[in-house]
């Protein structure tokens, strides 16, 4: 079976939230630098740079450089290397039954929850909650090792992670979900999908005790909670690194009430430089010990 990435292959780079600060080009010329000595070629589907403000060009054309992207039969895997609040501005302009004619594994993390869950869901294509940028991070050494082995040798070790029982156990289902402020987004609109019978996979960088109160407290009133089978809470940077309490788990176990539902905990994916990846839309299964 063909790895995801062999040498030589040629690799897709967009920004389809924010724009990145000028100031973010050294990283990402060493991140360029990582790529070739990888053995790997990469192209630009658009601008990735502010322009002005916080943009990098108008959804539509942001689309447009998705679209490429997945269109050009050179492109292996497409990295979206951006973040923020402006990606579900590109949905409204993007071609899902072409993207299912040309299949290929899309990565992002943070703001990309609103394409994530919706290129799996109307494309069928698989999607990984994952910032490429890791790899000129803190954590360089050990990003690209596993790096390499998920790319080039077939190692699951970016996807396995450690984690505790807040609750319940055993779950299973279809991963759904991402950053917990961003996948809000999709509420009400065509694309947010379904719940049933998923695990929903949450994570945050900002946010204190009282907004990821409101988050969660939205989420049930949508109905979500009553739908999944479990939940997968990743890390949420401002909270621990701030050691508000409640904690996160405290927060959301108060909301559920008296709705049993198997929850697990992990450090392990979010917004931290040493985050490893989960898969949106794969079938995940945890059984306690």
């Amino acid at each position: 079976m063909r790895n995801m990435i062999e040498i030589g292959d040629t690799i897709g780079l967009i920004a389809c939230s924010n724009g990145l600060p000028i100031e973010s080009n050294k990283k990402i010329k060493q991140l360029e630098e990582i790529l070739v000595s990888l053995g790997l070629k990469f192209v630009y589907g658009n601008e990735i740079y502010r322009s002005k403000d916080v943009y990098n060009g108008t959804p539509k054309e942001k689309a447009e450089g998705l679209m490429k992207l997945f269109k050009d039969k050179s492109v292996k895997v497409i990295f979206d290397i951006s973040g923020g609040d402006l990606a579900n501005g590109v949905l409204n302009y993007l071609d899902f039954t072409e993207i299912a004619i040309n299949k290929k594994p899309f990565f992002g993390y943070s703001d990309l929850s609103v394409l994530l869950n919706p290129l799996h869901d109307l494309s069928g294509i698989d999607t990984y909650y994952y910032q490429l940028r890791n790899l000129v991070g803190e954590y360089k050494e050990e990003q690209l090792k596993l790096f390499k082995g998920f790319f080039f040798e077939g190692s699951t070790d970016l996807l396995d992670f450690n984690y505790k029982w807040i609750r319940g156990k055993k779950m299973s289902g279809e991963v759904v979900g991402g950053n917990i402020r961003c996948f809000l987004k999709l509420a009400g609109t065509k694309y947010m999908g379904d719940f049933k019978d998923k695990i929903l996979f949450l994570e945050s960088l900002g946010g204190d005790v009282s907004k990821i109160t409101t988050y969660l407290t939205q989420y049930e009133q949508l109905g979500v909670f009553k739908s999944v089978k479990g939940i997968i809470l990743g890390s949420f940077s401002e909270i621990e690194e701030k050691n508000y309490t409640p904690k996160t788990e405290e927060i959301l176990l108060d909301i559920l009430g008296d709705l049993d539902l198997p929850i697990i905990k992990t450090n392990e994916i979010g917004h931290g430089q040493n985050s490893k990846s989960i898969s949106i839309g794969k079938k995940i299964k945890f059984m306690r010990e």
